[in-house]
């Protein structure tokens, strides 16, 4: 029973990563620099749009994991705007 309910979680989060914005529009940014790469023969733009997908998973993962620290510090009773610049304080000292 405990393998078949995280059978359908795992299955959960794939179809929700699969329709993730950052997903889609990595895929979309490779298959553009592909389409310049290859059918229009402009190598340096293919390969600067290829740069794209790896540039928007960065910041995607970046995004979530920001909205995890907080969702993680709400948690445990820390939050607000006083949280928020201590953080940023926090991170320009290091």
């Amino acid at each position: 029973m405990d393998s078949t309910r995280q059978k359908e979680e795992g299955m959960k989060a794939a179809r929700q990563t699969g329709m993730d914005p950052a997903i889609l529009a990595s895929a979309g940014s490779v298959a553009l620099s592909w389409y310049y790469f290859f059918a229009r023969g402009d190598r340096m733009r293919g390969l600067f749009v290829g740069l794209w997908a790896p540039t928007i998973l960065a910041f995607a993962s970046y995004y979530k994991q920001t909205r995890m620290h907080d969702r993680m510090q709400r948690a445990m009773g820390k939050s607000g705007i006083t949280n928020k610049v201590q953080r940023m304080v926090e991170g320009v000292n290091q």
